[in-house]
């Protein structure tokens, strides 16, 4: 009974030993870095470089801490293994999504499946990543009741994790331009021919010989890591016919973020063009009624 208590009270001594000097570990390394970071605010005013100089600190800290926890820790281990195994499993369960999304974390740095600046959808959210960390990262949203892809104001605060129960998407990773497309609605009476070739000169300034080259050279690079095959770059005119009238669908290349202006653009020179033609009218849904002769 005597030989139990002692061994109790020692093992009591040593965890309450461990955790002083886990604590203070904690406190000296955290007080460092806010030394460091006062001396990096006052040396860069770079918005982009502070950024990263405070990822890789935050990141720095991090494992510096895990090292020196897990080195005090070590000898208490020794003599409390069984009770430790047990309460390791129950941690692991009870923090199972705490772990989840520190493997996302360590996915996000090695894949690299986007980074700091890039945008992004995971499942039905959207925006470009503004601040990635251990246990998740944040998006500065678009879409949403906005129109046209633009910001929203709101940062969208994700869990790791969730990249592994959702599906991502990367609007500009490897190939940095993505397929916009312009519907146009005329009436059946309009000159449908007309109508794409003003269409089409809409489009000319979308055919600059410095953004082929570069969306080309852009696609060689991205069909190298994956298995994308475009025959066309170019813009062009789709025709076919809805319940209303003669859909004209412009297709084109533009970079993710640039949707709004360039629907700005093209609808203002395509309103301007076809107000001159009184032979093309914008349709809209109707009703059209036909009389029979009467009797």
């Amino acid at each position: 009974m005597q030989s139990w208590l002692a061994d109790a009270l020692n093992i009591s001594e040593t965890v309450a030993g461990e955790l002083i000097a886990t604590v203070a570990t904690v406190l000296i390394v955290l007080i460092i870095r806010y030394l460091a970071m006062r001396q990096i605010h006052r040396r860069i005013e770079d918005p982009e470089l502070l950024f990263r100089a405070r990822k890789t600190a935050a990141y720095i800290t991090t494992f510096i801490i895990v090292l020196a926890v897990l080195r005090i820790w070590s000898g208490a281990f020794s003599d409390l293994g069984t009770f430790l195994g047990l309460l390791s499993a129950g941690i692991a369960i009870a923090l199972a999504d705490v772990f989840l999304n520190l493997a996302g974390w360590i996915y996000i740095i090695t894949r690299r499946p986007f980074k700091a600046g890039d945008r992004i959808e995971v499942g039905d959210m959207a925006g470009d990543v503004v601040d990635i960390r251990v246990f998740r990262f944040t998006l500065l949203e678009i879409g949403n009741w906005v129109d046209a892809d633009q910001s929203t104001g709101r940062l969208l605060h994700i869990p790791n994790g969730m990249l592994f129960r959702q599906g991502m998407a990367n609007f500009t990773e490897g190939f940095n331009h993505i397929w916009h497309e312009i519907p146009v609605l005329i009436t059946f009476e309009s000159d449908w021919e007309l109508a794409e070739r003003l269409i089409r000169e809409q489009l000319e300034p979308y055919h600059m010989k410095d953004e082929e080259m570069h969306a080309a050279q852009e696609f060689r690079e991205a069909s190298r890591r994956y298995f994308i095959r475009y025959k066309e770059l170019d813009p062009i005119v789709y025709v076919t016919t809805k319940d209303s009238g003669v859909l004209l669908t412009a297709r084109l290349l533009i970079h993710p973020r640039q949707r709004r202006s360039v629907d700005d653009a093209v609808w203002r020179g395509i309103l301007r063009a076809f107000n001159e033609e009184p032979s093309i009218e914008l349709a809209y849904p109707t009703i059209r009624t036909f009389r029979g002769p009467e009797f």
